[in-house]
């Protein structure tokens, strides 16, 4: 539930609960995918998404843990604008909503 909640301030980008792309791809079963993998959104990552997960990013809890608290750092040149969650509290309860 906490993690619902913080998750909040990515619904204007993103679903978690279902498949549905909206600005970003969504994250329903995001845990162990491969970055700028997702068919239904390949066409919009950004090459610094895609190049991510061709040298091998894989989303696993510290992978995302480590984008969620500076996504200009983790991956350099993506697209999103969302500046990060600062709060390890935060983050950790996203990445359980998420799984």
């Amino acid at each position: 539930d906490a993690g619902k909640k913080v998750f909040t301030k990515c619904m204007a980008c993103h679903e978690a609960a279902t498949d549905k792309d909206k600005v970003g791809p969504s994250l329903h079963g995001v845990i162990w995918r491969t970055a700028g993998t997702l068919p239904s959104f390949e066409a919009k990552y950004s090459d610094a998404m895609k190049k991510a997960g061709a040298a091998g990013l894989v989303w696993d809890e510290a992978n995302i843990a480590a984008y969620l608290k500076a996504p200009k750092e983790k991956v350099p040149g993506n697209k999103m604008a969302f500046a990060g969650l600062k709060d390890d509290t935060d983050i950790a309860n996203v990445i359980a909503y998420l799984e």
